[in-house]
């Protein structure tokens, strides 16, 4: 498989996985304050969708280095997607 070469696309994908990890800290906090199950419930939520655009971020870098070939970008999808 590729790699991811661009370094802007390099830089906002380690930032957002950053924000990522300061929410997952976040929810730790909150099943250690014993807060209602329906906020820590929200915050996972939240950082699944994070996650999720960070992996779209790491997929559309790789389609505009245009190094993926269909058959490769459909494959990564349909195993991680």
């Amino acid at each position: 498989m590729n790699q991811l070469n661009d370094s802007a696309d390099k830089r906002a994908i380690a930032a957002r996985l950053a924000r990522i990890e300061g929410q997952l800290r976040g929810v730790q906090r909150l099943i250690d304050e014993e807060v209602d199950v329906e906020q820590i419930a929200q915050q996972l939520t939240a950082a699944r969708r994070a996650l999720d655009k960070a992996f779209f971020a790491l997929v559309g870098s790789l389609v505009r280095q245009g190094k993926v070939s269909p058959d490769e970008l459909a494959g990564l999808l349909t195993r991680f997607g």
